[in-house]
């Protein structure tokens, strides 16, 4: 997949779809927006409390130039975003970051993670009073909820959109910003996605995905399209977005360290189907388990077919991969497997996945 010049990534499947101080970013516990209605959200309200966090982002070099966005994470001066924003223009590339209110300030990145696609940029003297986003819990996400997203689609600084959560725990992939730029790539980006129908365009990528309260619960990174090969594809009622738990823990990996460590399991797997009563069902089936690793000390075999994780359905060896790699290092997770015909529960201690 091509990074676009607007910054958003295009995802593709097995169809084309397309990708559009202090360490802490501890939050305060009250939501920005109180809402009287639930059902009928006051969207100007939501808007109005949520746009100072989100600012625009340019890069440019000799090589290349993009546009994106990003969320103010802490009053350090702290942004979160993509990394193919971040990266977007190649080594040596000045990033500049404009504030809801029109000021611009100088960037320098503070640490990368390829294989989430999210990175966290630092202010140059930033000012006192910038306004952190309010992380909200993703996990919490039910279909169907109402969600706003703010960026900076095609330029066009301190957009909103509305729509809904349309599916969670999307497996989405892309390559990586190196192998769009033709550089030696890096692992693809696998994303356990949440999927919303609000419009997001090239270059609300690192932008915010929030609820009616004001809530961060996800960062914008890819779109779909209709099987062009052009990454400037436009919104068709399909975007993704990184969920903001998995997003919080890789930004404070990023702002105390520079990288990020992530979980393992320790299996290779292959698309496939078993057999359960009298009904088949898709799964990622195990082909091999690495010694020493998490999956041999719980007791995976080869053949056995993982269908679920911690009650969420596994469909496919990719699904699997995304899950994973939303959790937490040392985390115990439940796999459902189906072995010999028998449905079972494992748990597993994720480790580190190791630098080879």
């Amino acid at each position: 997949a091509g990074l676009a010049s607007g910054g958003t990534y295009a995802v593709t499947r097995s169809t084309a779809i397309t990708p559009a101080a202090t360490a802490s970013t501890a939050q305060p516990a009250a939501a920005p927006v109180i809402q009287a209605n639930g059902t009928a959200p006051d969207w100007t309200a939501t808007a109005k409390a949520v746009s100072p966090s989100v600012v625009a982002i340019k890069v440019a070099s000799n090589q290349a130039e993009g546009e994106g966005s990003g969320v103010v994470i802490d009053k350090a001066g702290h942004i979160l975003t993509n990394n193919h924003v971040a990266t977007g223009a190649g080594n040596g590339a000045t990033i500049t970051v404009t504030l809801d209110d029109g000021r611009t300030y100088a960037a320098t990145i503070a640490g990368t993670d390829a294989s989430t696609d999210l990175a966290v940029l630092t202010l140059t003297n930033p000012p006192s009073d910038l306004t952190p986003i309010v992380f909200g819990d993703s996990d919490a996400l039910a279909v169907g909820d109402p969600v706003m997203a703010v960026g900076n689609p095609l330029g066009l600084a301190g957009t909103v959109t509305t729509g809904i959560v349309s599916a969670l725990n999307r497996p989405v992939t892309t390559g990586s910003a190196d192998s769009a730029r033709g550089q030696n790539a890096s692992d693809p980006v696998v994303t356990n996605a949440i999927q919303t129908s609000a419009a997001i365009n090239p270059g609300n990528s690192g932008g915010a995905l929030v609820t009616a309260d004001g809530r961060l619960v996800g960062v914008n990174s890819a779109i779909a399209s209709l099987g062009s090969t052009s990454s400037q594809s436009g919104n068709i009622g399909i975007g993704f977005a990184i969920p903001s738990n998995e997003a919080k823990t890789i930004a404070d990996q990023l702002i105390a360290s520079g990288s990020a460590q992530h979980a393992y399991l320790g299996v290779s797997t292959a698309d496939g189907t078993v057999s359960e009563g009298s009904s088949e069902r898709a799964a990622a089936v195990i082909r091999s388990v690495s010694a020493g690793t998490p999956a041999a000390a719980a007791g995976l075999n080869s053949g056995d077919a993982v269908v679920a994780m911690n009650g969420d359905r596994v469909d496919s060896s990719l699904s699997l991969v995304a899950a994973i790699r939303e959790q937490r290092v040392g985390k115990e997770i439940t796999l459902t497997i189906v072995r010999g015909g028998t449905r079972q529960d494992v748990k597993v201690t994720l480790t580190a996945r190791p630098a080879s």
